[in-house]
C-alpha cells in the first residue's frame, strides 16, 4: 500500500509537531505544509527542507519577498495528497472546510473548532474504529483528551461511575506569552461545567463528568485534579491497574523530584524529547489515593504536544490504512518514544 500523502495547514503550535509526527511515519509521508505567515515559523519549515505553500494568494509574493521559496498554493498543495491536516487558529479552519471538500480531501481538525463541524469528535483509545474512511474528524482540545485517556480507562475497567475534575488552566503558550498572559493572579472561568467535560461527551456519550476551570498565572502546561467515584469498592492497584492498562498515560512521582509542572518539563527537556515534549498524560503515581469507591488523582496536560499522537493515528482511520485502533496506537507510540515510565531503568 503507498503511504498516505499528508498537508499541514497552519504551521504553528500543533502544526509543526504533527509535521514532524507525520515524518517519523513509514506509511504517510509529508508533502507539504501551508501558511500566511513570513516570519521565523514558516522560515523554520524551510530551513528543515519542508515544501512551504502560501495558504493565501496574495501571500505568495509575500514569502518570496522574504526569502522563503513557496512552492505554490494551498490549492496546489491539496491537489497532491489525500489527507490534509488543518492547525490553524480557532475558527478559521471552519472557513477552509468548503476548500478542502471541493479539492476532493480528506481532513482533520483541532479541538479548537465544535464537534459539529464534523459531526465526530477524535481520541483514539475510545473510538478510533468510528473514524475508518470518514471524510473528516476533529482530534478534540488537548485537555479533553486527557479526560478521555483517563476516564476512559476507569471505564474499560469497570470502574467509572461519575467524575468531577478541577482544571488549573495556562495562561499562554510559551512563544506567545510576551502578547498575552495572566500576571499575579487567576481567573474562574465564568461557565459550570466548563466546555472539557461536555466536550469528552463528544467522544464518550455516557460519560458522568462535570468540570470547573481556572486561568493562571504561567504558561507551560494545565494541571487537572480529579475526584471519581468508582462503580464499586476497589483497591488502590486496581485503579493504578486500570491506568496502566490504558494507552498514552505515563507515571510520575513526587518522591523522583517531580513535584510541580515545571519539574515535568525539565525532564523531558533532560531525556532529549523534541522541543521537550510531553504526548502522555503525566500521573502522579504516588497521589493517587483510593478510598472506598472513590479515587483522588492529579496529572499533567502538556497542552502543545498530548494531541499530536492522536492527530497521527486519526490520519490511519480517514485514510483507512489500518483497521484497528490499537495497532495504529502501538505504531505511533513506537515512533515517538511514547512510554508508561518516564524514569524505569528495565
Amino acid at each position: 500500500m503507498n503511504p498516505v500523502k499528508v498537508a499541514v495547514n497552519g504551521y504553528g503550535v500543533i502544526g509543526k509537531r504533527v509535521a514532524d509526527a507525520v515524518c517519523q511515519q513509514d506509511d504517510m509521508t509529508l508533502t507539504g505544509v501551508a501558511d500566511v505567515v513570513t516570519d521565523y515559523r514558516i522560515k523554520t519549515a524551510a530551513k528543515k527542507g519542508i515544501p512551504v505553500f502560501a495558504a493565501l494568494p496574495e501571500k505568495t509574493e509575500e514569502m518570496k519577498a522574504a526569502g522563503i521559496p513557496a512552492a505554490g498554493m494551498l490549492d496546489d498543495l491539496l491537489a497532491a495528497v489525500d489527507v490534509v491536516i488543518d492547525c490553524t487558529p480557532k475558527k478559521i479552519a471552519a472557513l477552509n472546510k468548503t476548500r478542502y471538500e471541493k479539492a476532493g480531501v480528506k481532513s482533520i481538525y483541532q479541538g479548537g473548532e465544535s464537534h459539529a463541524l464534523t459531526g465526530h469528535s477524535f481520541v483514539a483509545q475510545a473510538n478510533y474504529e468510528s473514524a475508518l474512511n470518514r471524510q473528516s474528524t476533529r482530534v478534540v482540545s488537548c485537555n479533553t483528551t486527557s479526560i478521555v485517556r483517563t476516564l476512559g480507562a476507569l471505564k474499560n475497567a469497570g470502574l467509572f461511575k461519575r467524575a468531577r475534575g478541577t482544571l488549573v488552566r495556562r495562561a499562554s503558550d510559551p512563544w506567545e506569552g510576551h502578547l498575552e498572559g495572566i500576571m499575579n493572579t487567576v481567573i474562574p472561568e465564568k461557565a459550570i461545567p466548563s466546555h472539557q467535560g461536555p466536550d469528552a461527551k463528544t467522544v464518550l456519550p455516557d460519560l458522568d463528568v462535570v468540570t470547573i476551570a481556572v486561568k493562571a498565572s504561567h504558561n507551560s502546561s494545565h494541571l487537572h485534579t480529579w475526584w471519581v467515584e468508582l462503580s464499586r469498592t476497589a483497591s488502590r492497584e486496581e485503579v493504578l491497574s486500570a491506568f496502566r492498562a490504558a494507552p498514552r498515560i505515563a507515571f510520575i512521582r513526587m518522591h523522583d523530584g517531580i513535584t510541580a509542572l515545571n519539574s515535568t518539563v525539565e525532564l523531558m527537556a533532560d531525556l532529549g524529547r523534541p522541543r521537550g515534549d510531553l504526548w502522555e498524560v503525566a500521573l502522579w503515581e504516588d497521589v493517587l489515593t483510593v478510598e472506598g469507591n472513590e479515587a483522588y488523582y492529579t496529572y499533567q496536560v502538556f497542552n502543545q504536544a498530548i494531541v499530536v499522537p492522536e492527530t497521527v493515528d486519526a490520519i490511519r482511520a480517514l485514510s483507512g490504512i489500518e483497521q484497528s485502533g490499537r495497532q495504529s496506537i502501538e505504531k505511533t507510540d513506537r515512533s515517538l518514544g511514547i512510554t508508561q515510565d518516564f524514569l524505569s531503568l528495565k
